[in-house]
């Protein structure tokens, strides 16, 4: 587990620290922040787990330099079934990950921003299986509106 500084220092380089966005932080304050890396063929690769009798997602929150496709490793380490329901582009996906299993989720999240996941069985989200995918980037130029630059924090 890293320590309360680096967490901060975390949240601070992924821009997560600002101005409405400090909920973020809080509300998933128990879990590592991890980074996706991104191979020759354009995928974002990232994995993500559940450790035995903890009901938390490790990391919970990954960080992606830009939206786009994404390839997303989810293990079950928990003695219990869980489920995986993820945000993409269009329609969720969702992904069932009985006792101690491992599924492959690919995704397209175009635009920058943070997008909540977690497991709906059980009330497991309120328990603590909760994350997030956080999309760096710009918004295209095609989505953006047509009004005054604002401020930004």
């Amino acid at each position: 587990m890293t320590t309360t500084e680096d967490r901060d220092a975390k949240l601070r380089e992924a821009g997560l620290d600002g101005q409405n966005r400090a909920t973020l932080g809080r509300m998933l304050g128990t879990g590592e922040i991890g980074y996706a890396e991104e191979g020759d063929d354009g995928v974002m690769r990232a994995s993500v787990r559940i450790p035995e009798d903890e009901l938390v997602w490790e990391p919970a929150i990954l960080v992606f330099p830009h939206g786009g496709r994404i390839e997303l490793t989810i293990t079950n380490d928990d003695k219990n079934t869980h489920c995986a329901l993820l945000p993409c582009n269009g329609d969720p996906k969702l992904i069932w990950l009985v006792n101690h299993s491992r599924g492959v989720a690919h995704l397209d999240l175009d635009g920058p921003g943070a997008y909540y996941y977690g497991s709906t069985t059980g009330n497991d989200e309120g328990r603590g299986l909760t994350g997030a995918l956080v999309m760096g980037g710009e918004v295209p130029e095609s989505a953006k509106l047509d009004r005054p630059p604002q401020p930004r924090p």
